[in-house]
Order: structure tokens, then sequence, then C-alpha cells
């Protein structure tokens, strides 16, 4: 038996192996044969070209921006969700009302302070991004009255601001908003921030040909 197995393993290890097609997995002694290797998504990204220093002014405006509110729309997509999966397994509808009341005073007594903070741009910002991750608009939420948002948002944002919540993210038809996304993608390629994929139905790669496009037929 032994025999057996040392030229079994002889016959194991003299087999070539491509390096990219196929790669030998070994697993608690166990050898399993992958046809593929999984790889993550790369984007490449172009080198950023502004027809003024104006232009590119705005751009790192808008960059700064966006990197500090983002974190905000990524924390409201979470909550909405586990919200909405919680609510599902509470029957109570007493018991429901007492859960939102909390996911409502945690969102508050964390948050609250340092959304008041923000600029009135990095208030409209953060709606259009809330839409991005949601597909929703805050208006909605509001209206909706999930997880206290009519108080959350009245009471630190949109009062504050006078921002409009009915605000979307377009990115195939608003230039700002492609911009947004931009700086987004880049943040995610260089681990600057936690990428959460949109909810929305567009495409970087085929936005970026669009728009690249569209400014060289403007030159």
């Amino acid at each position: 038996m032994l025999a057996m197995s040392n030229s079994l393993r002889a016959q194991i290890e003299d087999q070539p192996l491509d390096s990219i097609q196929e790669k030998l997995i070994i697993m608690e002694g166990d050898s399993l044969f992958q046809a593929s290797i999984a790889l993550d998504e790369v984007f490449l990204f172009g080198r950023l070209e502004f027809d003024s220093y104006e232009d590119k002014l705005r751009y790192y405006i808008l960059k700064r921006k966006t990197l500090k509110v983002y974190p905000y729309a990524k924390m409201a997509s979470e909550r909405l969700v586990n919200l909405t999966d919680s609510l599902e397994l509470i029957k109570s509808r007493r018991k429901q009302k007492r859960y939102t009341r909390k996911v409502q005073k945690y969102i508050e007594e964390e948050f609250s302070e340092e959304l008041k903070k923000l600029t009135r741009t990095e208030g409209q910002i953060l709606v259009k991004l809330i839409y991005r991750q949601t597909g929703n608009t805050a208006f909605d939420l509001v209206r909706e009255l999930r997880s206290g948002w009519r108080a959350f948002w009245y009471n630190t944002t949109a009062k504050m601001f006078k921002i409009s919540l009915k605000e979307e993210f377009n990115p195939e038809t608003v230039h700002e908003d492609y911009l947004i996304e931009d700086i987004l993608q880049r943040a995610f390629a260089e681990r600057t921030l936690q990428r959460q994929e949109s909810v929305l139905d567009y495409d970087y790669a085929s936005l970026t040909n669009k728009w690249n496009q569209q400014q060289k037929q403007k030159k």
C-alpha cells in the first residue's frame, strides 16, 4: 500500500500545471483541481485631465465633499436593509414601533451632531448618495417613515440646509453625478473607502467612455 501511495503521489507531482488555466489546491491533505482562477474586478483609470484650473479646482472640492459624506450614505443603506429585514421577523406592531424607535435613537445619537456640521452642498451630495445606495430618495424614505427618517432628516439635514430631499443620482445624464461616481470608484480601488455597490443599474466603464466622448466633441 505504501508503494502504491508513493507511485500515485509521484504521478500527480510529475503532471505539469498551467499556472493560469488550472491550479492545484491543497486542502487538509486533499488535492482539488480548479479550472479557473477567480479574480477581482479591476478598473483601469485614465489620467485626470481638466480644461481649466477652475474645472480642476471644482473636481477636487467635489472629491473632498464626496469622500466626507459617503460613509454616512453607506451607513444609511446598511441601517435601512437591517431594519427592513428585522421588521419582517417581528410580527407585533407594538414591537415593530419599539424597534424603529431604538434604531432612530441610535442614528441620532451617533450621527446627528456630525451631520449638522455638513455644508449645504455636502448635504445635497449626501442625498444623492443615499439614492445611489438605496434606490430611494430621502423624500421617499421620510414619507414612508422608515426607521424614524422624518425626525432624522428634518432635525439634522434638510431643515438645516434647505436641500432638496427629492434629488436623485443620475451619472448617465448629470455630469457632476458621473464625477461623483468616478471619485468613488477611484477611492474604492485605492481602498480609501470601503466599497459598497450601488443598487442602480449602470456600468461605470460605459459611463466613462460616454462622458469622455462628449468632452472630446466639445473641443
